[in-house]
């Protein structure tokens, strides 16, 4: 019988509930809920991200939301640093952490499936590659790491040079070495049928440009976040910053903004599938999960 605390982390591609789970999670189960999405941590940034609203949270207290100004850089170490201590703190209220969100890099951080590489920025390297085009950069990657070529945000520049950045000053890619975690895990995927998904992320994307999806990102940039900075916030604030810059017409923005979620979507299933501790379930197939989590709870196999 294990005798370390217990967590539940939620997990599925972008649109398959994971936040109706983790808020119904909590109720049955004395939780709170702990956020692991690299940019829900940024203030304002709400509709683009998919943030839990107040009155879907329904009482249940949430994480590591709204925690930074959106022009600052959050990183894989602050996220580990905040969740611990969220931990923590949940244990000593003697109440279920449960753990959901779209980064799945940070989750896999915070159960010591993986580490951090310690590398510091490099200007000099950043400036030696910054003329070269994101295909160019993808196809650097490719070459040194294909496993994380095939997982990263291929539009996400910043990104691809950080990688890349790493493989230069460690000369190869590093092993990762699992880190034994203080907590016990159970992890429950959602298992939502492609054409489902699909689905819910068209109605998803047309119910928060009407919500004023537009008008948050224009908000931002009046504030001082700059489109280049958007670039690197992800694909709606991406494809959202070229529409007001003129680069591409409304209608052009919301099919490219739909194509990119769906493939999105798929890098986030590569990137889960190859993790044999997930337990995955239905959507709909409630009570199935809850009787998992019932014995695991109470160490029943």
């Amino acid at each position: 019988m294990s005798r370390k605390p217990k967590v539940i982390a939620v997990v599925g591609p972008t649109a398959s509930g994971k936040t109706s789970l983790s808020i119904e999670l909590a109720k049955r189960f004395n939780g709170e809920v702990v956020s692991a999405d690299s940019r829900q941590v940024y203030r304002g940034m709400d509709l683009g991200t998919g943030k839990v609203t107040k009155e879907e949270m329904a009482g249940i207290p949430h994480h590591l939301l709204d925690i930074t100004d959106p022009m600052t850089v959050y990183t894989g170490a602050d996220f580990v640093r905040d969740a611990a201590a969220a931990l923590l703190g949940i244990q000593k209220r003697s109440c279920l952490p449960i753990v959901t969100g779209g980064t799945f890099f940070y989750l896999d951080l915070l159960r010591g499936k993986l580490q951090s590489a310690p590398v510091e920025p490099n200007e000099t390297f950043r400036a030696s590659i910054a003329d070269l085009s994101d295909a160019t950069l993808l196809e650097m990657l490719y070459e040194k790491d294909p496993v994380r070529a095939a997982t990263i945000d291929s539009e996400n520049r910043r990104r691809l040079i950080r990688a890349l950045e790493i493989v230069e000053a460690l000369g190869t890619v590093p092993p990762y070495t699992p880190a034994e975690s203080p907590y016990e895990w159970l992890t429950v995927g959602i298992d939502i049928p492609r054409e489902k998904l699909h689905h819910n992320i068209k109605i998803r994307l047309h119910e928060r440009i009407d919500a004023g999806m537009i008008e948050e990102v224009q908000k931002l940039h009046a504030s001082g976040v700059t489109y280049e900075r958007m670039d690197a916030l992800g694909l709606e604030y991406r494809y959202i910053a070229k529409y007001l810059q003129g680069e591409v017409t409304g209608d052009e923005m919301i099919e490219l903004l739909e194509t990119k979620i769906r493939q999105f979507a798929k890098r986030q299933l590569t990137w889960l599938k190859r993790d044999q501790e997930i337990d995955w379930y239905a959507p709909e197939d409630r009570e199935a999960i809850f009787r998992r989590v019932e014995n695991f709870l109470s160490d029943v196999t």
